[in-house]
């Protein structure tokens, strides 16, 4: 195979079981719904929840996945980026039959415990393999094939559950880890970790193997293996002094700052509660084909956005994504505050919150919150990468887990106009930080990348 290729085989197995997170995100909304009215009366395994069971089980899968990251983190720079990923496929695939064999809401929510401590645990390990494993040219497109994964695995969730059970839906997704199982077992492991690592020899044939030994790979090569070296002639024990380096803090306070932002402008609230919200927000319209469509525009954003990370860059694609949150929410929160106390009918401008929806989805997917993950392979400097990709990681689930955990809450409180201002809100403040202090990165190696941070390089 070409290098090409190799590179993108390499990122097949880790995809792959992106799509499962996907899915995890995913499956609460056609679960919910399918307990909450449950008709199958022929059925000895049949469970009821009311609405606070309803937020929990939507909600608990992000909460271990936090954990996850910080296990993540770990776990790839003792064992490594591929070993990491080998080890999650099995839990993985158990975590969903579980859900599978449920009998009750305490089995449930153990299944979605385990699919989420997975899903955190690969966060991490995802995003540093891929970063790590290609070229500068197609690295933004296959750190977009992240994004492009969990589209597709919210999508495959959705379909699979308007029409089948939420336990057939389970059955046929715990496959899907086993055949990530088979892939990754073809590929290297990051010459990035090897050469941490001091398997120098090891590294050069994994290096090789995903990028041949064209003049530009070899001395991207020897540069890896030179700033090993320096670093060990620079060794410094003390981590804590480590991490208190401008060329960590400031790559890891834009991933917080970014990730929290990003979150807050609701998207996995939205894509928790798809059905559920769609029932609540339009009128006369199926909520499970507006969830349909609204899938397929978050897929098409997410091919988009693979093709512009090559094209355009980084800055570009998230600003324009920002802007178009932004406006869409804001439109979809005054649509519904006019219907709501103006008393103007919602069926004379009922297109308007289905079309703010996908505008919304669109423009959040292509940009705004899928690109703080492609950056989290990118910016952190290779030291710390473990430890920061874990810790960002971490606070980003955390941030997913309150905004879904609360928007139940919200909608009950501030009405979904409220809701969607606040989410629009914080969609304003996330755009202004990124014009302000996010760098450019597209063509740029990893080592550049790191370079910029610590003030070796001009801002470019």
């Amino acid at each position: 195979m070409s290098t090409k290729l190799n590179e993108c085989f390499a990122a097949c197995g880790p995809l792959l079981l992106t799509v499962v997170s996907g899915m995890t995100f995913g499956y609460s909304a056609v679960l919910i719904p399918q307990l909450q009215t449950v008709n199958n009366t022929n059925s000895t395994n049949v469970i009821r929840i009311n609405r606070e069971e309803a937020s929990w089980v939507a909600s608990l899968a992000v909460l271990p996945m936090a954990a996850g990251t910080l296990i993540g983190g770990i776990l790839i720079q003792k064992y490594g980026r591929k070993t990491t990923h080998l080890i999650m496929c099995l839990p993985f695939s158990m975590g969903w039959a579980v859900m599978y064999f449920a009998i009750n809401l305490e089995m449930l929510l153990t299944g979605r415990f385990i699919t989420g401590l997975c899903s955190g645990i690969l966060t991490p390990a995802t995003g540093v393999y891929i970063g790590e494993t290609s070229e500068p040219k197609y690295r933004g497109v296959l750190l977009g094939g992240v994004a492009l994964s969990v589209s597709m695995g919210l999508l495959l969730s959705h379909v699979i559950g308007t029409f089948f059970t939420w336990q057939t839906t389970a059955l046929i997704t715990s496959t899907i880890p086993i055949l990530s199982l088979f892939l990754m077992l073809l590929v290297p492991e990051s010459p990035a970790w090897l050469i941490q690592k001091g398997r120098a020899d090891t590294a050069t044939r994994a290096f090789e193997w995903l990028r041949g030994r064209s003049d530009d790979a070899n001395r991207e090569l020897q540069e890896m293996l030179a700033r090993q070296k320096n670093m060990e002639n620079n060794h410094d024990d003390n981590g804590l002094k480590e991490m208190l380096r401008k060329e960590f803090l400031k790559p890891m306070g834009l991933l917080i700052v970014f990730f929290i932002t990003s979150q807050w402008t609701g998207v996995n609230a939205v894509n928790f509660y798809s059905v559920t919200l769609m029932k609540q927000t339009l009128d006369n319209v199926n909520e499970y084909l507006a969830t349909f469509v609204i899938d397929c525009i978050r897929l098409g954003a997410s091919i988009v956005s693979c093709v512009l990370l090559r094209r355009v860059g980084r800055r570009p694609l998230i600003l324009t994504g920002g802007l178009g949150t932004i406006l869409s929410l804001f439109t979809l929160s005054a649509f519904i505050y006019i219907t709501k106390y103006l008393s103007v009918s919602s069926r004379t401008i009922s297109i308007i919150p289905l079309l703010s929806l996908v505008v919304y989805t669109f423009f959040v997917t292509a940009g705004f919150v899928s690109l703080p993950w492609n950056l989290l392979g990118e910016l952190i400097p290779l030291k710390q990468r473990s430890t920061g990709s874990g810790v960002a990681s971490c606070i980003a689930y955390l941030s997913i887990f309150s905004v879904v955990k609360t928007m139940p809450e919200m909608f009950e409180v501030i009405g979904p106009e409220g809701t969607f201002l606040v989410y629009g809100m914080m969609g304003l403040i996330g755009t202004v930080f990124i014009y302000c202090c996010l760098p450019e990165t597209r063509g740029k190696t990893l080592d550049e990348i790191e370079e910029y941070f610590s003030g070796a390089t001009e801002k470019r």
